[in-house]
Order: C-alpha cells, then structure tokens, then sequence
C-alpha cells in the first residue's frame, strides 16, 4: 500500500514536468488605441455621455493619445476673398491653459472681408491635439456663454472660421479651444482692436 502511496506521489509531482502545454496567443491588439479609435468615432452626443462616465485615468489616456496626433491644417485666404477692403477689427494672441498639458498658441483675428462677413482667423496656430476640439467665441475663457464655429479643423496650422451673421464681437470677444466631450479649455484669446 505505501508503494502505491509513493508511486501515485512520485507520478502527481513529477509529471507536470514531462507534460507540455501549449499556447499561441496572438499578440494584444493596443487596447488604448481601440478605445480611442471608438471614442473618435461616437457622435459629439455619445462623447459627452461617454466622458461623464470615465474615471480620471480614462480621460487621461483619451487626452494623451489625441496629444501625439497632429492634424495640420493650412488654409489661405484668397485674393478675391481678401481685397483692399477686407480688416482686421480684433486680433489677439492664444495662451495655453496652463496645466502643462492643454496648450494652444499662435493668433487669433477677427476679419471682415470685403462682402461683410466676419471670420475668426487662426494664424501660425498649434496646439495640444484632443478628442474633441471646438473653436468658440466666448464672453471669457469658460463655456458659458458662446457661439460655437465648429469643430477645430487641425491642431496645427492657419485656418478659418466663419462667425455667424448678427454675432455681436464686441461681447464675444476671446477665442477659445475648447474639450467639449471633457469640458476642458487648451487655449483662449482675448481678443482686442488692432
């Protein structure tokens, strides 16, 4: 009986030792990329939403992968577009948020061109890129009262933005770069007469 005990021991502990187990795993994919990708891809609503529900670390992550993606932009204003009776009525230049991580810089101008539409021009522009960056005209540098011009087209790069017809710029005076999904500012201008 005890030869069978030491036996059946003997088989137990040694004979992980002769028994192989195979795994073929493929490699992860990058789980970081693919939430950021899916996050890219909801609408501005389901954003919101999904940023409401992030912890700090998940924001954090979004913000850091859209960081390392620069979108540049250069858009000129044409000859026609801008003639002799065309000026600059604000221009301001762009400050970070001053977190060492949302950032924005270059100039910001308010122009009207010669038919009497106003644009919001972004001029030697470059800023902290995000997942979900807008252009504001605001009162100050919070999101309180605004006039949204649209998504940012580029991160980096001369760009334009049309302001709406009847936007009073006297009140709307500061441009802002603006996280909507996170509800972050990277950048503002005060914008001031040339």
């Amino acid at each position: 009986m005890t030869a069978i005990i030491v036996i059946t021991f003997a088989i137990y502990t040694i004979s992980p030792l002769l028994i192989n187990t195979v795994i073929n795993e493929p490699l992860p994919s990058s789980s970081v990329s693919s939430d950021f990708q899916r996050f890219m891809n909801m609408t501005e609503d389901e954003k919101i939403e999904a940023a409401n529900n992030m912890t700090q670390k998940q924001k954090e992550i979004i913000m850091t992968v859209a960081a390392k993606d620069n979108n540049t932009v250069s858009e000129n204003l044409s000859v026609a577009t801008m003639s002799a009776s065309s000026n600059e009525t604000l221009i301001g230049n762009f400050v970070g948020a001053g977190d060492e991580f949302h950032n924005a810089e270059g100039v910001a101008k308010i122009i009207q061109l010669a038919d009497g539409t106003d644009i919001l021009r972004l001029e030697n522009f470059k800023a902290t890129n995000g997942p979900d960056l807008y252009v504001y005209l605001s009162t100050d540098k919070t999101n309180a009262d605004i006039v949204n011009l649209g998504r940012l087209k580029g991160n980096i790069g001369n760009q334009n933005y049309l302001i709406p017809a009847g936007t009073d710029i006297t009140k709307y005076n500061t441009a802002l770069i603006w996280c909507r999904a996170f509800s972050v500012i990277f950048g503002s201008a005060q914008l001031f007469t040339k």
